[in-house]
């Protein structure tokens, strides 16, 4: 009999426990989410900038007891371990690789929805393995328009609000400082988002590209707001592109 369960797996993501004292504290400091909106079945999505406000690395917060779970690339845990290392001074804090495996599902009822959007479908936490879902995650995640990770996004080449961060409630402008607040800030109430990363239909990469998917048809490029051409643009991001009013 064929094995009808389905893949939810997601091999690439691995898990980053942050434990200690004041582990919410310390992290509000870095980060651009308000770790006061992280709660038991509640993930956030959030990232760590540069002090110009580029991204280095995005990632998904979890609540798990007193600790807090990083939901990031299995290819860049090591370095983000590192960075946030640097900024724990003597605090009792400890940075760790976790056991444990990320799960998606299109729909259902496992998990809870992806704090991004919705439409992106149900995450949840769980064991290391099964069939892996990488590919039909990728692909309906491009399809709407999202990008993520250091491939798409860059490490210090995008400006997080150039990542659509705002719109896919990746950053908080009400909490206090964090590393690249202040540009970030800036940037929002005077509504000075110039370059969007967009999905568009494949063409040939040109120093705009981020990242190329012949096998979907599609490109992530970094372009200008008053030159997308053939952009996809969902309905999550046509407002903010028509917006030119400073926000309150």
């Amino acid at each position: 009999m064929s094995d009808t369960t389905p893949a939810t797996w997601l091999s690439d993501r691995a898990l980053l426990r942050v434990s200690g004292e004041d582990v919410r504290g310390f992290l509000q400091g870095l980060v651009t989410q308000d770790l006061g909106t992280v709660a038991a079945g509640r993930p956030q999505w959030a990232g760590l900038l540069t002090p110009q406000g580029k991204a280095l690395f995005d990632f998904l917060l979890w609540e798990d007891g007193g600790d807090i779970l990083i939901d990031c690339e299995a290819t860049q845990r090591d370095a983000l371990a590192r960075r946030l290392s640097i900024y724990r001074l003597r605090r009792p804090i400890v940075i760790a690789p976790a056991e444990g495996g990320v799960h998606w599902a299109r729909d259902g009822g496992e998990g809870v929805p992806d704090p991004r959007l919705a439409a992106l479908g149900r995450r949840w936490l769980g064991t290391a393995g099964g069939a892996p879902a990488d590919g039909a995650w990728r692909a309906h995640r491009l399809a709407l328009g999202v990008t993520e990770g250091t491939a798409e996004l860059g490490q210090d080449a995008t400006l997080w609000l150039e990542c659509n961060a705002a719109e896919l409630n990746g950053v908080s402008f009400a909490k206090g400082c964090y590393i690249g607040q202040e540009n970030t800030a800036r940037m929002h109430y005077r509504a000075k988002v110039n370059r969007r990363l967009i999905v568009a239909p494949l063409a040939a990469a040109g120093d705009r590209t981020r990242a190329l998917y012949p096998d979907l048809g599609l490109i992530v490029e970094l372009r200008r707001v008053e030159a997308l051409g053939d952009a996809l643009v969902p309905d999550w991001l046509a407002p903010a592109l028509t917006d030119g009013e400073a926000r309150p």
